[in-house]
């Protein structure tokens, strides 16, 4: 039973030693318990224990405390921090002690350990003061709990104590991204002996580089600890997005960090004044913009409703808006179902994934029709123009409320006093038109009217005046002409279009060279129409001089400026040493199985274009072999393949720049050959023991298995006596007693079956004597 309590508790229903553990209890509750034995007559009375007993564990000292590290250090100081131990021995730890062990230069214990505080130490840290500068210590700490203090920590240490200096170093996160109203901590990691001087600075994200001090209030709030310091944003809102920047400095040096936060929120009204594109009797059509600040996510949605102006509900200060529509992404609108000569507004929400706008209100419009002819479309632009054709292009005007249907396009001379229709068939939708039939040198004007279903508008400003003829101009030079190719008496040259025809076509190019040294250039073609490609051979030069050349485009105006060689060329035969560009068949090893075609083959490069020699060990091979060399490679091909195709097959091409070899191994797979040494012995007069040595040509794989046959000697017909043996000998059995025997053995792999091989004479079964 508890203390406080009166009855007592059975808690045991049988127990038939003279101990007991009490199950259930209260930790911390204090109890007394009795015990009474019991036999087949009843219960004797009880014994009671005279003292009360707290139900709670037992307590030891607790473990030591682990990672013990040094932070800073001055010439007579060491801060240091630990973390508690995994284990408090079973009652809180109710403070610490930190020793330390001084070192002489020697290396010897200078001092025993001795304890540096003089008061309790409560926190996980502590810093050791009165230490001797260019003394060596290590430090050790203990946990302490009502049973004690506990085993020392691991040592940290020896350190010799004297100042340190560090420049400052930051660790910051990059990005962050948090929601309207969230509280936000940017902690920045600190580094730098001495202790730096810190500063926030923000800049907007339109203005990255306008960066201001962080004004620090009941918002924004600067705490900085050990080795943090922490920009803690309360309420964050979305004017708290921007690049935030912290600066460290020390008179070692400034370090700094930037971090942009991105506080996303509702976004803000779209922007206005909402356009009423048109206005009918029964609908309108609105138009707006985009929200300036999307609240830092997309625009999901936006919601429009309609009041009529003066119209108000049963609480005169609410104003009864009707919903239009509530889900479009479009920043146009119609707003159906009105009456006509009704007054109307219409206010615009914008919606994103966190939350709603406030509304941007419109002015207020009539609901009734207003149709009439279109605008004047704006001056209209006349472009591509030739010598009996120009294109007009103009601008869409207002049309009247009705649907334009029709333009107009007029032209005169300019001395001229009357327009002309351009052509009778309507032109729409497009807003431009080709005008033909002009004549060539004639100077003209041209005019746009809008036509609608309720007439024609009024016409456009005249256009500017132009001249009906071919605009062309020379073009530009051609681009990067390089020399790609030579010999010793010609170069090959190459290049691109130039980047402008001057409306013209290209007839072609003039290719000019020079010698080093001279002034004059020559013309390697007298007429471009011979050079209508973007590549010419110069032919005719001296071996040894270099030369300088240009390309020049011509078209029907004249020539381009000259496009340059960038570098001299010197004429001469061309070396580049052999090159293989191996296939797939030229692997270190080819394997192809017997009957069927070898082929190996390569790319091969080199100028002037390498001889080419197969060899097969190092010899010439076989005549069977068709060997075909093009001006782009080589390929030797063996039909019907027979094992004696195998071997080592090389490919060697040279020129006077050197020469290139390459070989593959070749492995035709077939039948293995015949077994060897047949050898019969232990003759009985009805069994014998045949051996035998391995083929010494395998046929490119792993034997298999061999096959033993017999044949009486007065009989035609081999009979098979194992088909299956992997072993070279073979116990033949079931012989009959003074009969001859012949034997034969032939080996096997996955390719089928060899040649048998045969013993030299017949054995005769009988006992030997």
């Amino acid at each position: 039973r508890t203390i406080d309590g009166k009855a007592w508790t059975k808690v045991n229903a049988n127990c038939g030693s003279t101990s007991f553990v009490v199950p259930d209890l209260i930790s911390g509750q204090e109890y007394f318990f009795r015990v009474r034995a019991e036999n087949r007559f009843g219960v004797g009375p009880p014994a009671e224990t005279i003292q009360r007993t707290t139900a709670r564990d037992p307590i030891h000292p607790p473990d030591p405390p682990i990672k013990l590290k040094i932070g800073l250090v001055t010439k007579n100081t060491v801060s240091l921090t630990w973390k508690p131990p995994k284990n408090d021995g079973g009652a809180p730890v109710t403070h610490y002690n930190v020793e330390c062990l001084r070192w002489d230069r020697t290396g010897e214990v200078k001092e025993t350990w001795k304890q540096c505080n003089r008061r309790d130490v409560e926190e996980t840290k502590f810093t050791v003061e009165d230490l001797v500068e260019g003394g060596e210590y290590e430090f050790r700490v203990k946990a302490v709990n009502i049973a004690g203090p506990s085993r020392p920590s691991a040592t940290v240490g020896p350190l010799v104590v004297k100042d340190q200096t560090c420049p400052p170093s930051i660790e910051l996160k990059e990005f962050m991204e948090v929601e309207e109203g969230t509280d936000v901590n940017i902690v920045a990691k600190i580094k730098g002996v001495p202790f730096p001087t810190l500063t926030w600075l923000k800049a907007s994200p339109k203005k990255p580089d306008d960066k201001t001090p962080v004004a620090y209030d009941q918002h924004v709030n600067k705490i900085v600890g050990e080795d943090t310091c922490t920009l803690l944003i309360q309420q964050s809102r979305r004017s708290d997005t921007g690049l935030y920047t912290i600066t460290a400095v020390n008179n070692l040096g400034t370090a700094s960090k930037e971090m942009r936060l991105n506080v996303l929120g509702r976004p803000g009204p779209p922007v206005g004044p909402i356009k009423f594109e048109s206005i009918l009797a029964d609908k309108m059509t609105i138009s707006w913009l985009p929200p300036l600040d999307d609240g830092g996510s997309k625009i999901t949605n936006y919601v429009i409703e309609k009041k009529e102006a003066n119209r108000r509900t049963w609480d005169a200060h609410r104003d009864l808006w009707m919903p239009v529509t509530s889900a479009t992404v479009k920043t146009t609108c119609k707003i159906p179902k009105l009456l006509e000569g009704r007054d109307y507004q219409i206010r615009i929400y914008a919606e994103n994934l966190y939350g709603i706008s406030d509304p941007l209100i419109s002015d207020e419009m009539k609901a009734k029709d207003r149709f009439r002819v279109p605008d004047a479309p704006e001056q209209p632009i006349i472009k591509n123009v030739t010598k009996d054709s120009a294109v007009v292009v103009w601008n869409k005007p207002y049309d009247g409320g009705k649907p334009i249907t029709n333009y107009i396009v007029e032209k005169k001379e300019t001395m001229a006093t009357r327009w002309v229709r351009v052509t009778k068939d309507p032109i729409f939708p497009s807003t431009q038109f080709k005008v033909p039939d002009l004549l060539e040198g004639c100077q003209y004007e041209f005019r746009v009217s809008a036509e609608n279903e309720i007439g024609v508008g009024d016409p456009s400003p005249p256009s500017k005046p132009i001249f009906a003829r071919d605009p062309i101009a020379k073009p530009s030079p051609p681009i990067n002409p390089e020399a790609i190719d030579k010999t010793k008496n010609s170069v090959d040259l190459s290049w691109q279009p130039p980047r402008h025809d001057g409306n013209g076509k290209i007839i072609g190019y003039l290719v000019e060279y020079q010698k080093v040294g001279d002034e004059e250039w020559k013309k390697a073609n007298l007429a471009p129409d011979s050079c209508p490609e973007t590549n010419y051979k110069v032919t005719g030069l001296t071996e040894g001089l270099t030369y300088k050349f240009r390309v020049k485009a011509v078209n029907a105006a004249g020539e381009s400026e000259p496009a340059y060689v960038p570098e001299p060329v010197e004429v001469k035969d061309r070396l580049e040493p052999p090159e293989l560009i191996l296939d797939a068949n030229m692997a270190r090893e080819q394997h192809v199985k017997a009957g069927d075609t070898l082929r190996l083959s390569a790319v091969i490069k080199g100028v002037p274009f390498p001889k080419v020699s197969w060899k097969k060990e190092d010899h010439e091979v076989s005549p069977k072999a068709d060997i075909e060399v093009t001006g782009v490679g080589s390929k030797l091909e063996i039909r019907n393949t027979v094992h004696e195709d195998g071997g080592t097959y090389s490919l060697t091409v040279e020129n006077p720049a050197g020469s290139k070899t390459v070989s593959v191994k070749v492995v035709v797979l077939d039948k293995p050959g015949p077994p060897r040494n047949l050898q019969v012995s232990e003759v009985r007069s009805d069994s014998c023991y045949l051996t035998w040595m391995e083929p010494e040509d395998d046929g490119g794989s792993v034997i298999t298995n061999y096959v033993v046959e017999r044949k009486d000697v007065a009989s035609a017909q081999w009979v098979a006596i194992s088909s299956s043996s992997k072993k070279r000998s073979h116990m033949a059995k079931y012989l009959m007693e003074g009969t001859q025997y012949l034997f034969r053995v032939a080996a096997e792999n996955q390719f089928g079956r060899g040649p048998y091989v045969e013993t030299l004479k017949p054995i005769k079964a009988i006992d030997p004597l």
